[in-house]
């Protein structure tokens, strides 16, 4: 059975194991598509479509003439893409509805934003500091790609040729680029920067957990993807858990910080591995479960954080998810500002309202199981 026979699809996970149906018997009757394990109570399903309804309606606004959506330079394609991937979050795809065109200009955008070498983003790479080219281009040529696998791998676009080829050229360039800095053992298999900073560090599991979302999404729509580059990214993910701390570090050998968004990326990255009920994966979820979500906005990077953590705890199911979610459901839509937008937060305001609105609108739809990328 292919994987592009549209939405409902049960998908693949990169070591080959079929994931368990997202719809069927377990579904919930009274609510159609929403699996019963993850359901909340009636006037909590209101809450969190209106949210997101508004939140899209808002994103909607922030397109321009040339399909993308609203934030600095450094900070497209992958802005576009994670607005795209919000709205197909919520059953919206190219060429249909009333975002459909919208979606579609937004897709031609990102497309045209990669290098010959298959670099999903088109600014020159100079000397690495915060918030360059060098530091960010590798986040939107991940997140970029992923949009693109997932439209590709629905079957919802007519774009298809143009995708496939621009998508074997993305994979071609995030496996070239992975364990490019060849100085630390125990941080082969991660990826880095597009330039090396004056860090220490080869990998960090912030970027290594796009890319594995990314080559998921990709393996998912059948494109090739060598395991080994998928089983070295595993060991290196494992390698980032730290045991005294009973959760995920940024780096391994520098900027060894533990975050809540650390935390979620590092037991996404399991789950999408095949290792849902790993220790270290249920350690990390105890942890997380321990932040402040529920206090907007106390976590560090909230946006990024409840983006992760959500669809970690979604993976993790059970009281990982039942304890964690409706506290984050209750803070997202109760500062959701009148236009449906989230604040831009300190840390990340450069990318503006449309880059957290996005965010926050992937962390309150996992329970609606549309995305084949994170279905459980």
């Amino acid at each position: 059975m292919s994987s592009r026979a549209g939405f409902m699809l049960i998908v693949v996970v990169l070591v080959g194991v079929v994931s368990q149906p997202s719809f069927g018997d377990d579904t919930n009757p009274q609510f159609p598509g929403r699996v019963a394990e993850f359901s909340l109570a009636p006037e909590q399903w209101r809450r969190v479509d209106v949210s997101v309804d508004r939140a899209l309606e808002f994103l909607a606004t922030q397109q321009g003439r040339d399909g993308s959506f609203a934030s600095i330079d450094t900070g497209q394609p992958g802005v576009t893409a994670l607005s795209v991937l919000a709205f197909l979050s919520r059953g919206h795809v190219p060429g249909e509805g009333p975002y459909g065109k919208s979606l579609s200009r937004a897709v031609d955008f990102v497309l045209s934003q990669q290098q010959e070498n298959g670099l999903l983003f088109d600014k020159e790479i100079g000397p690495w500091q915060y918030g360059s080219a060098a530091h960010t281009g590798i986040y939107n040529h991940a997140i970029s790609g992923l949009m693109l696998t997932e439209i590709y791998g629905m079957g919802a676009t007519d774009q298809e040729e143009r995708l496939r080829v621009g998508i074997e050229k993305a994979c071609d360039f995030t496996l070239n680029h992975q364990s490019r800095f060849n100085r630390n053992r125990q941080e082969q298999g991660g990826w880095r920067y597009l330039r090396l900073s004056d860090q220490r560090s080869d990998a960090d599991l912030s970027i290594t957990s796009w890319q594995l979302l990314f080559l998921r999404s990709a393996r998912n729509a059948e494109f090739e993807v060598p395991q080994p580059a998928i089983n070295d990214a595993m060991d290196y993910v494992e390698r980032c858990f730290d045991p005294n701390r009973g959760t995920f570090v940024y780096c391994i050998v520098s900027g060894r910080m533990s975050t809540p968004a650390m935390a979620g990326a590092g037991i996404l990255s399991l789950a999408l591995g095949g290792r849902h009920d790993s220790e270290q994966a249920q350690r990390a979820g105890r942890w997380m479960a321990q932040q402040p979500f529920d206090r907007y906005p106390a976590v560090d990077r909230y946006h990024y954080s409840a983006y992760y953590c959500s669809q970690a705890a979604f993976q993790l199911g059970g009281e990982y998810w039942s304890k964690f979610y409706p506290r984050l459901e209750q803070a997202l839509t109760a500062s959701q500002r009148p236009d449906g937008s989230w604040n831009r937060e300190s840390r990340d305001s450069q990318y503006g309202n449309v880059y957290s609105t996005a965010l926050s609108v992937l962390a309150l739809t996992p329970p609606y199981q549309i995305l084949p990328i994170y279905q459980r």
